[in-house]
């Protein structure tokens, strides 16, 4: 026994040799990814805060919204099935923690047999006996992680795992965004409804005009059905938007994971609006957009997969050991005399596996390319999203501006043309293209209103805000 525990420390402190001839790389981040420029801006951040830094609550300061937003984090389905996802992952790396550990089985057994008798031992014997054994085993299995195999084994999980909680962040920022969104537009279509209703009202009222105007000969009878045509336009518009409205409202409950219903909101009018919109260093993308943290650690995982397939070519040292109780009498069973023990450990060295080893390995290279180019173009999609939302974020002011001042100058065309048809001094498609077109420069007016809103939300998404 004792030269046997000798062979198995030469054996090890062998094995110990050869690890330290073969150290385990440790991930680093790719330097050309580090040193780019990921959006353009002509904004010179002062300091590394981004807007993606702050919670929600912050940036929508909406009451309603905000509630409605608690509501999606709390029962979407997708941030329920991104948690499962992350206590399947969490159970992996509890697996892979316990790797270092021997494996131990125990089992009773109790087998009777006997010989063929044709056989040179059932000739021996004569006659037929049967043979009746009882055994305890206990069989102890050991790999000792001599190149750090089991080591990246735990680091590829641990990768995986923190690869699932960015996902589950990246749905939280994505229903945040979402439901942000879709509040806005339907506050949009609200005003449409306001501004549409209105029209109609002033349109009926004109309709009443043109046929006083008709009796009295200013106008025909082609005046009159081309009011009421415009007019029954604006009423079919009016549906269109209301349906519009109905579709919004169950999207957002869809988010909230609840049935279609009301949905309470104020209006577009007493939206706040940050007045620094703070996008902080292009490099705080790696650290706030929970897809661009997802794709590295999917890197880190592909990273580590071939540190094991290239440690699966070295030699593999296992100890085992058995022992327990063997009779061929119960009564002798527990007695010291059936006590049995054995220990062995030696190293294995895979030589032709029908190159499934090598194969492996170049899978597992390949697989670390991939994920590297997905990582570089996840970092460029975040890029482009962050500059499109920053363009049509600062934009939209002028635009607001400019509609606001059309729409006031189709009002008092529309005011003007009325006025002048009441003396036969203007043609009634006069009248009619100025009202289409004050309600068409008004549309536009709410349209760039919830466009500047919703740029902000694509803005703070696209820095990777929302999951805090």
């Amino acid at each position: 026994m004792k030269y046997n525990w000798i062979k198995i420390s030469l054996v090890t402190i062998f094995a110990a040799l050869l690890q330290s001839c073969l150290s385990v790389k440790d991930y680093e981040r790719p330097q050309e990814i580090v040193n780019e420029t990921y959006f353009r801006t002509d904004r010179l951040p002062e300091d590394s805060v981004s807007i993606a830094d702050f919670s929600y609550t912050e940036v929508f300061r909406d009451r309603l919204l905000q509630g409605y937003i608690q509501r999606g984090l709390e029962n979407n389905i997708d941030i329920r099935i991104a948690l499962q996802n992350i206590a399947r992952s969490e159970a992996y790396v509890r697996q892979a923690e316990a790797a270092y550990f021997p494996s131990l089985r125990v089992g009773p057994t109790v087998s009777r047999s006997t010989p063929s008798m044709n056989t040179q031992m059932g000739r021996l014997m004569g006659e037929r006996n049967w043979v009746t054994q009882f055994d305890l085993t206990a069989n102890a299995t050991w790999e000792a992680d001599i190149w750090g195999k089991l080591k990246s084994a735990e680091k590829a999980q641990v990768a995986n795992y923190l690869q699932t909680v960015a996902v589950h962040k990246a749905v939280k920022s994505q229903i945040v965004s979402s439901i942000a969104s879709l509040y806005f537009q339907l506050l949009a279509l609200d005003e449409q409804y306001e501004t549409t209703a209105s029209t109609i009202a002033l349109q009926e009222k004109g309709l009443e005009t043109t046929k006083a105007l008709k009796i009295a000969g200013t106008v025909t009878e082609v005046a009159v059905k081309q009011t009421d045509a415009l007019m029954l336009n604006y009423k079919s518009k009016l549906i269109e938007i209301e349906n519009a409205r109905n579709i919004v409202q169950n999207q957002l409950c869809y988010l909230m994971g609840e049935t279609p219903h009301e949905i309470q909101r104020s209006t577009i009018e007493v939206q706040y609006l940050p007045v620094d919109m703070k996008t902080g260093f292009s490099a705080s993308l790696l650290r706030n957009r929970p897809d661009v943290m997802a794709a590295e650690f999917r890197l880190i995982e592909a990273f580590q997969n071939v540190q094991i397939a290239q440690m699966n070519l070295y030699p593999s040292l296992s100890i085992s050991a058995n022992g327990g109780l063997q009779s061929l009498q119960f009564k002798d069973f527990f007695s010291a005399s059936s006590l049995f023990a054995s220990i062995a450990g030696g190293l294995t060295q895979p030589i032709f596996q029908q190159k499934k080893l090598q194969t492996q390995k170049e899978v597992s290279e390949i697989n670390q390319q991939t994920a590297l180019l997905q990582f570089q173009q996840t970092l460029l999609l975040a890029g482009t999203e962050v500059s499109n939302a920053l363009q049509t974020y600062d934009s939209q002011d002028a635009i607001i501006e400019l509609k606001i001042k059309e729409n006031r100058n189709y009002g008092l065309a529309t005011e003007y043309s009325q006025e002048l048809l009441n003396y036969g001094m203007a043609n009634y498609l006069e009248v009619l293209t100025a009202q289409q077109n004050a309600l068409n420069a008004k549309f536009a007016e709410i349209n760039a209103k919830y466009s500047k809103l919703n740029a902000m939300v694509d803005l703070y998404s696209a820095l990777g805000g929302g999951w805090r």
